[in-house]
């Protein structure tokens, strides 16, 4: 990347911008300014008091300095990100940073935030970045399918790569993109399961987040045979690393920005950007399998997730590995029905043989046995009955004539924010 100041876009900008901070007004002036093809129009005052009389007419962006601080500045932030619906990509600049202030600006559907200083080059870039997302994708984004384990070794992974096989398979070829995403940088199994090299090099992108771009993405992106996209790291049993909350959220904003669907196979450890991730998601499956514990786990899992995240996606319980007990002391349907309630999202038969040979030989489930048992009940929980009857031969295991709708998602992921092992 050049060193000095570039234009966000090769066309012309309109960047209005709201501050009370006199010296980052002069400073956008002198690092905006110069440029012929950016107009700067600034607004003097705190957000709270210019809502009304912003020149919004063509913006492009509109850059905020928020006191995050300020409980009043947020209100009005919050009123201001209703009013534009999107329509224009919000960017915020603050000088506080907090895990609460994140889970805030992510629920907004904030395009993207930095944190005071702002290196007049990051500003630029960051602008040229929201806008030309926006540009781009206009009202698309990304559809995010999240997979949070409740317990170890619930089969997490499997369902996470039957889900994106068939997101993949249920568009016309060339209609949809659809990428996994394996958030387990110590254990993660979905290259395993699916015979390919992880090319994430979790190193490489650490010491600077901002640095992966597209064209970085690209080169860390695994491609396997049926043409779903994977990204996933190498194994690193030993390490127990924490690593910093940039590099999932710039990963997974990339990751958004570039493909219709994404679906996400989390850890079981809570870590410091799991919040963000669960809040960015369209749709929240907490895996659990037919046991006591297991369904208890979960029923707890939903509850702290529910407090936790108010406002966020409603999480769904997915028992795997179910059997209907005809006899017996074992656990019923209408047990688990009982004790998890609306949460429950749906069971998913036990197919231990099917299972097993799918990651041994590191194909989907529908290559080593078309319209089997799992994936036609993980058909039913992810595809309603109306889209199914607007899709062809979706009963026998065949694509879909209609893609999924794309609706809000990570593209919230701003700058700042593993998984542990789910096997089946």
């Amino acid at each position: 990347m050049p060193d000095g100041p570039q234009t966000p876009a090769s066309r012309g900008l309109r960047i209005v911008a709201i501050t009370a901070d006199a010296d980052f007004e002069q400073s956008l002036r002198a690092t905006f300014g110069r440029s012929a093809q950016i107009d700067l129009a600034v607004v003097a005052g705190a957000v709270g008091g210019t809502e009304e009389k912003l020149p919004l007419a063509d913006a492009t962006v509109l850059l905020v300095d928020l006191d995050a601080t300020r409980s009043d500045e947020i209100a009005a932030l919050q009123n201001l990100a209703r009013r534009l619906a999107g329509s224009v990509p919000i960017l915020v600049v603050t000088a506080g940073f907090s895990e609460s202030v994140a889970r805030q600006l992510i629920q907004l559907r904030i395009a993207d935030f930095l944190v005071k200083p702002v290196d007049p080059v990051e500003l630029v870039r960051a602008c040229g970045r929201v806008a030309k997302s926006s540009a781009a994708d206009g009202a698309t984004e990304a559809e995010i399918y999240t997979f949070l384990p409740a317990a170890g070794g619930v089969g997490v992974t499997t369902l996470a790569v039957e889900t994106a096989m068939l997101l993949m398979r249920r568009t016309p070829r060339g209609g949809v993109s659809t990428c996994l995403v394996d958030l387990d940088f110590q254990h993660g199994a979905c290259a395993d399961y699916l015979d390919i090299e992880p090319r994430l090099d979790i190193g490489e992108i650490e010491p600077r987040p901002e640095r992966l771009d597209g064209q970085l993405l690209e080169v860390m992106l695994s491609q396997h045979g049926s043409g779903l996209a994977v990204i996933a790291a190498p194994n690193r049993p030993a390490e127990m690393r924490s690593f910093d909350a940039d590099v999932a959220t710039r990963l997974l904003d990339m990751v958004s920005s570039r493909f219709d669907h994404v679906v996400i196979d989390m850890p079981r450890t809570w870590f410091a950007w799991t919040d963000s991730v669960l809040l960015g998601s369209n749709r929240l499956f907490v895996v659990t399998e037919m046991t006591v514990p297991g369904v208890r786990h979960a029923k707890q899992l939903v509850a702290a997730i529910s407090e936790r995240l108010k406002g966020g996606p409603q999480p769904q319980v997915i028992v795997n590995r179910f059997e209907q007990q005809l006899f017996g002391s074992g656990l019923r349907r209408a047990d688990i029905e009982q004790a998890l309630g609306a949460a429950l999202g749906g069971t998913i038969p036990n197919n231990y043989r099917l299972v097993r040979e799918a990651i041994d030989r590191g194909v989907p489930l529908e290559e080593v046995r078309p319209g089997n048992n799992v994936s036609a009940a993980l058909k039913k929980l992810l595809f309603p009955p109306t889209e199914a009857k607007a899709g062809s031969r979706e009963a026998t295991g065949g694509a879909a004539a209609e893609p999924g709708s794309a609706m809000g998602a990570l593209r919230c992921f701003c700058h700042r924010a593993g998984r542990e092992p789910s096997r089946t």
